[in-house]
C-alpha cells in the first residue's frame, strides 16, 4: 500500500509535469525540445485510426508521418465513421489511461514497456515512410529500455510528462481542427471525412465540436478519478497507527522465548 508521502508525491509529479509542459509553450524556441514528442503524439493519433480499422474488419495499408506533425493512415474497408473518429479520441484515451495507471509509481515501468512494444509493432506492421520508422524505432526502443532498465522515479516522471503531452497536444490539434472546420473546410481533415461519410448532412464543424466536448469530458473525469483515488488512499492510511509485530516464539511449555 502507498504511504501518504508517496500519494502526495504522485500528485505533485503530475503538477510538475503539467507545469513544465505549459512553461515550454511560452519559452522561445523551446518547441524544438518537445518536437519529437509532438511527432509521437501524431504517431499515436494515426495508430488509433489503424486499430479502429482492424477492429471493424478493415485493413491497414500503411501509416505515414510528415515533418509538419501531420500524418495519414491508409485503410481499406471497415467502419469509416469509427475509423475517422478514432484519431483524436485515441490520443485522449491513451493519455488519460496512462495518467490513471500512473497513480501508482510501480506501474510506470509496465506502462513504458507496454507502450514501447505497441509502438514497435505498429512501426513494423504499418510503417509507410522514413519518419514513421524513425519515430517508431526511437520511441519504441527507448520506452522498452526505460521499462526494463529505468529507475522507477525517473520512469514515473517521464511517463507522466508523456501523458500530459498527449493530452495537451491533442487539445491543441483539436483547436486547429475547429479552426479549419469553421473557416477552411476545403482542407482535408478527419472532420471532413466524417462529413463526407454522412453525405454532407453533418458539417465538419459539428464533428470537431463533438470530439472536443468528448475530449474535455474524458480528461475532466480522468482528473477527478485521479485526485479522488489518491485522496482516498491518503485518508485510508493512518500514519499514527502502530505497526503490527509478529508474535514472539514460545517454547513447548508456553514460555516466551527471547527474541535476541
Amino acid at each position: 500500500m502507498s504511504t501518504p508521502t508517496q500519494v502526495k508525491d504522485s500528485f505533485k509529479l503530475l503538477l510538475i509535469a503539467s507545469g513544465i509542459t505549459l512553461l515550454l509553450w511560452f519559452v522561445p524556441y523551446a518547441g524544438v525540445l518537445t518536437y519529437p514528442v509532438r511527432l509521437f503524439v501524431t504517431f499515436i493519433h494515426e495508430a488509433g485510426h489503424a486499430i479502429a480499422a482492424l477492429a471493424t474488419s478493415g485493413t491497414v495499408n500503411s501509416i505515414a508521418l510528415d515533418w509538419n506533425e501531420s500524418g495519414l493512415t491508409y485503410t481499406r474497408g471497415g467502419w469509416r465513421l469509427f475509423i475517422s473518429s478514432a484519431g483524436y479520441l485515441s490520443t485522449i484515451a491513451y493519455g488519460a489511461s496512462l495518467l490513471l495507471l500512473l497513480r501508482s509509481a510501480r506501474f510506470a515501468r509496465l506502462a513504458a514497456a507496454g507502450t514501447g512494444v505497441f509502438v514497435l509493432l505498429i512501426t513494423v506492421l504499418f510503417g509507410g515512410n522514413l519518419l514513421v520508422w524513425l519515430v517508431g524505432l526511437l520511441f519504441g526502443a527507448g520506452l522498452v529500455f526505460l521499462g526494463v532498465k529505468g529507475r522507477i522515479g525517473v520512469t514515473h516522471f517521464l511517463m507522466s510528462f508523456l501523458a500530459v503531452q498527449c493530452l495537451l497536444n491533442a487539445f491543441y490539434h483539436l483547436r486547429a481542427l475547429l479552426y479549419l472546420s469553421a473557416f477552411d473546410p476545403s482542407i482535408p481533415t478527419d472532420a471532413g471525412n466524417m462529413s463526407e461519410a454522412t453525405g454532407g448532412i453533418i458539417p465538419p464543424i459539428v464533428w470537431a465540436l463533438g470530439w472536443s466536448v468528448l475530449s474535455v469530458l474524458a480528461v475532466g473525469m480522468t482528473l477527478v478519478v485521479y485526485y479522488r483515488s489518491l485522496r482516498r488512499k491518503s485518508e485510508s492510511i493512518d500514519p499514527y497507527t502502530p505497526l503490527a509485530l509478529p508474535p514472539l516464539p514460545r517454547s513447548s511449555e508456553g514460555r516466551v522465548l527471547s527474541s535476541k
